[in-house]
């Protein structure tokens, strides 16, 4: 899975960081969303795709191997 982000879309609600902080961030001046891991481990997926679909912003996109989205 590889996950790209648009933080110009962010809105800082921070739905990504309570479900994958291992994977988002949030920079402390502004609240947007930073990036920690572009291609997080299979084992995170759930939590991924859960952030993804929790962002208000839709500033998140996870893709699969293949570059469709997932």
């Amino acid at each position: 899975m590889k996950v790209t982000l648009d933080p110009e879309r962010c809105v800082g609600a921070g739905h990504c960081v309570l479900s994958a902080g291992t994977v988002f961030d949030q920079d402390e001046a502004d609240g947007v969303v930073l990036l920690l891991d572009p291609e997080p481990a299979e084992d995170l997926a759930d939590a991924v795709l859960e952030a993804a679909d929790l962002c208000p912003a839709r500033a998140i996109l996870v893709t699969g191997a293949d570059g469709r989205p997932v």
